[in-house]
């Protein structure tokens, strides 16, 4: 008989140089990518490290100068009101000054500029916010990495089950035709007498067992279809394209460590960024200092005024000023600006930074425990799931060997129908449970890998 999947004895013979590999197909492999490019998530994580470059850049471009332009035009028209200590002229003893002094102003006024500032000192603040934000998107990529090892694991599995209902609905066409050509058999020798209509009804019936299988593989051939589309935003012909080799994942123990894994260095990344964010905090003690630099045009222009009654001549007098300019000014200078003393504000912020590095390398200490008896536990399922498929080869080989000797025996009149259909369910139930037992096994060894942070780099073609 001929046997749906690779032989466990021929998985043995696999060299060495395939151990933690991750055996794929070029098929499969390009619906792993087009299921990392659809995917929503890494889409929006990959939008947002470009943000935080963005804002990286940002930071930095702070110590680029700036330059401005403005412009100001105002017309004014005003009371100007004078009232000085009245005092008289010695020589006429005349009075000076002993009234309020009133003058009605108006005029136009425009002053333009063009500057230039920079940053020439920051305490240090544009660096090492700088280097803070990059460290997050150094962690956001690792995180996204993550995610992508968590999309290659669910592509792989979901194929995987379409090839477990592939293999297993061969099994049942297997059972189907033998129990067919046995019902055959059996009804010309119920037309001889040489058997009874309640053998062919208890094949019948197994037939009907069969059926109902089909119509339940059906429905979950359906599921695992549409789930793919989602995933891969693939069409059904496309789908059935995707062709690999379903055999056992092996995995080399010796090197396998968590010191890769994506979460822990997005974690030391982020522990970095703290860091960084502490020394932007500690850099507002120091004083900042900028220069600067521009061209000024001012201008004063049409100006009339006009004073209260001068006792003098008995009349107002009438002021003007046709124009007074300042143009052009150059103006070059630094400026410095030293917060001595913020309320202990700064205190405060450096404080909370702090902290949040504390509490970051608790997430770290914490995560790596976590992975590390993650990793045993996936190595011991890794470990169990391989003497199974081991012993379901076996165990499907000795049924195989039951149901013909059954098959025989049956038609020699030595055993009933039922015990002939019991060997039939044995082989069958046995050939489904090595199937499945083989997917488990190739999850639980990519769920292993994953762990290592090495799932991106154990695939093969």
């Amino acid at each position: 008989m001929k046997y749906p999947i690779i032989s466990f004895f021929f998985f043995f013979s696999i060299t060495y140089s395939s151990y933690s590999q991750i055996e794929t197909s070029s098929s499969l492999n390009n619906a792993i990518y087009k299921a990392i490019e659809k995917n929503t998530s890494i889409q929006n994580k990959a939008i947002e490290i470009e943000k935080l470059n963005l804002q990286e850049k940002g930071v930095r471009n702070k110590y680029i100068p700036t330059i401005e332009a403005n412009a100001l035009y105002s017309y004014f028209d005003s009371n100007l009101t004078l009232d000085l200590p009245s005092s008289t002229i010695p020589i006429v003893n005349y009075p000076l000054f002993d009234k309020k002094a009133t003058y009605d102003n108006t005029g136009n006024f425009f002053i333009g500029s063009v500057m230039a500032k920079t940053v020439l000192f920051s305490g240090m603040q544009i660096p090492n916010g700088a280097n803070a934000i990059k460290q997050k998107a150094i962690g956001t990529t690792y995180l996204k990495d993550s995610e992508k090892d968590a999309i290659i694991k669910d592509v792989i599995n979901t194929f995987d089950q379409l090839k477990l209902l592939d293999e297993t609905e061969k099994l049942i066409n297997d059972s189907d035709k033998r129990l067919k050509s046995e019902t055959k058999r059996i009804s010309k020798a119920i037309e001889q007498g040489l058997a009874v209509p309640y053998d062919r009804d208890k094949i019948k019936l197994a037939l009907l067992e069969l059926e109902s299988k089909k119509v339940e593989f059906t429905g979950k051939r359906a599921l695992l279809y549409k789930k793919l589309r989602y995933l891969t935003n693939y069409s059904d012909e496309e789908i059935n394209a995707v062709q690999y080799n379903l055999v056992p994942y092996l995995i080399s123990e010796e090197k396998l460590s968590t010191e890769n894994k994506q979460e822990i260095k997005a974690l030391e990344s982020f522990k970095l960024a703290s860091e960084y964010l502490l020394k932007k905090e500690k850099g507002t003690y120091l004083p900042t200092i900028g220069a600067f630099g521009g061209i000024v045009y001012s201008s004063l222009f049409d100006v009339n005024g006009t004073t209260s009654t001068v006792p003098i001549i008995n009349q107002p007098l009438s002021l003007g000023l046709n124009e007074f300019s300042l143009s052009p000014l150059l103006t070059v200078g630094a400026a410095l600006k030293w917060e001595i003393f913020a309320g202990f504000e700064r205190e405060h912020k450096v404080h909370e930074a702090k902290l949040n590095i504390e509490q970051i390398q608790n997430q770290i200490d914490d995560t790596k425990e976590k992975l590390q008896l993650l990793l045993e536990n996936n190595l011991v399922n890794y470990n169990v799931l391989l003497k199974r498929i081991e012993i379901s080869a076996q165990q499907e080989k000795i049924a195989n060997n039951n149901l013909n000797l059954a098959s025989k025996q049956y038609k020699e009149g030595l055993i009933n129908v039922s015990e002939l259909l019991e060997a039939e369910n044995d082989y069958f139930k046995v050939s489904v449970t090595k199937l499945n037992t083989l997917i488990e096994q190739r999850l639980s060894a990519i769920e292993t890998i994953i762990t290592t942070g090495e799932l991106s780099n154990k695939l093969s073609q």
